[in-house]
């Protein structure tokens, strides 16, 4: 039977995070799901997988909650699960930068306008995942920042990126940009873009049709990595993947799109 996988995330205030996680991983059990979701007091971010009615159920009573209606998502189906058991945690954040999510991001863009953007003369088009998952694959002409660690960003933007400079970041699924382009306003950087669901709505929505995306892009679960029609793929590395996993950016073995 085929598995739905669905990835999810939304910054929004959560007065009680582990109240919600413990409602969250009791709802989880009765419709049999697995995988992972992240609980903090900034929002909810998480990756799962299970019947299509069971994903459906969690997806509805997350947004039934203030403040996190019309959860953005992207989904994906596979032949066999790819989690082995469900984990819920309480985490300070849900996506790990080492500062909350302050002040506004950057302009988002659609994914059908994100060629025309990184054609713009004089844009820097920055990845803000992890080196090795550049290396899988990355935007023509992007910049790796070879970070190890989502932490390392702030650094790494602080010593090569000036504010002048337009600005257009991508990442998985989308969250990492939120985080990373909030930190560049906060800088005083005026003209900073991310691309909206990130490269997994990129190839969802546009099929690589102008051929921009380059490689295949690293998930967190046990798919390893995608292909540019969103099928399972072999990673080229594989060494990385716990730690990086651990990192998280969508969730799967852990989240962080």
């Amino acid at each position: 039977m085929t598995t739905t996988i669905t990835a999810f995330y939304r910054f929004a205030p959560v007065e009680d995070p582990a109240a919600w996680a413990e409602e969250l991983r009791t709802a989880a059990a009765a419709a049999g799901i697995l995988g992972t979701i992240l609980v903090a007091g900034e929002g909810v971010n998480g990756t799962i997988a299970g019947p299509a009615e069971g994903v459906a159920a969690i997806l509805t009573r997350i947004e039934a909650r203030p403040g996190f209606a019309d959860l953005p998502r992207r989904i994906s189906h596979h032949d066999t699960p790819p989690f082995g058991k469900m984990l819920v945690k309480v985490k300070p954040e849900i996506v790990t930068l080492g500062m909350p999510l302050v002040g506004p991001t950057g302009t988002y863009v659609a994914p059908k306008d994100w060629d025309a953007l990184l054609a713009r003369p004089g844009m820097v088009v920055v990845d803000t995942r992890n080196g090795f998952e550049y290396g899988e694959g990355h935007f023509t002409n992007a910049i790796d920042p070879a970070t190890a660690s989502f932490r390392d960003f702030p650094a790494w933007a602080e010593a090569h990126l000036r504010p002048e400079q337009p600005v257009a970041m991508y990442c998985t699924g989308g969250i990492r940009c939120e985080k990373a382009t909030a930190l560049l306003k906060a800088k005083g950087f005026r003209q900073v873009y991310h691309l909206q669901g990130g490269i997994l709505a990129y190839l969802e929505q546009t099929s690589n049709q102008s051929g921009a995306w380059q490689g295949n892009c690293f998930v967190f679960d046990e798919r390893g990595t995608v292909d540019a029609a969103l099928g399972a793929a072999p990673a080229q590395c594989r060494e990385p993947i716990v730690s990086v996993a651990m990192d998280q950016e969508s969730t799967g073995t852990a989240p962080t799109p």
